[in-house]
């Protein structure tokens, strides 16, 4: 075969395989992040600043406990993501992040790994902006974790 003729056959192969996978959007990535935040990141905080801190004023003094907060969070998402694949947003909205080769849940050091690339890659914003000029919608930090964010059918 001619050179032409492989690479138009690659081509046709991967185009049959993406049609497959159902990528999850990126507003519903968004949204599932947002409910997260609501639903894990903010009871951790305000048990943080109202339970073990004498309250807000505290808090915002602290460098200690906005760190804390954020590990906490790393760690009940990481451990959501290992044992369901989905978080509670990400539940909200059928999207599931799996492994990008078998479609299985990944590890919860995976998990973790993709929490800190996520956190800085957000921080960066490049790492998030990645995922408008992929037709898979892969972020940084499912790219790095070898992970993809899929939709999940209804079953109900």
């Amino acid at each position: 075969m001619r050179f032409r003729e492989l690479k138009k056959h690659k081509k046709q192969k991967v185009s049959q395989e993406e049609k497959t996978i159902p990528y999850a959007t990126t507003p519903d990535r968004i949204k599932a992040f947002i409910t997260d935040m609501f639903m894990i990141y903010t009871p951790i905080l305000y048990i943080i600043t109202y339970v073990f801190m004498n309250g807000k004023d505290d808090f915002q003094s602290s460098q200690l406990a906005p760190f804390i907060g954020v590990t906490l969070y790393g760690i009940v998402y990481a451990i959501l993501l290992a044992k369901l694949g989905q978080t509670p947003g990400k539940k909200a909205y059928n999207i599931k992040v799996v492994d990008q080769k078998t479609h299985q849940n990944i590890s919860f050091f995976r998990a973790l790994l993709r929490f800190i690339v996520f956190l800085f890659s957000a921080t960066i914003v490049f790492g998030l902006i990645v995922s408008f000029f992929r037709k898979d919608n892969l972020t940084l930090h499912d790219i790095v974790a070898k992970t993809v964010v899929v939709e999940v059918k209804d079953s109900v």
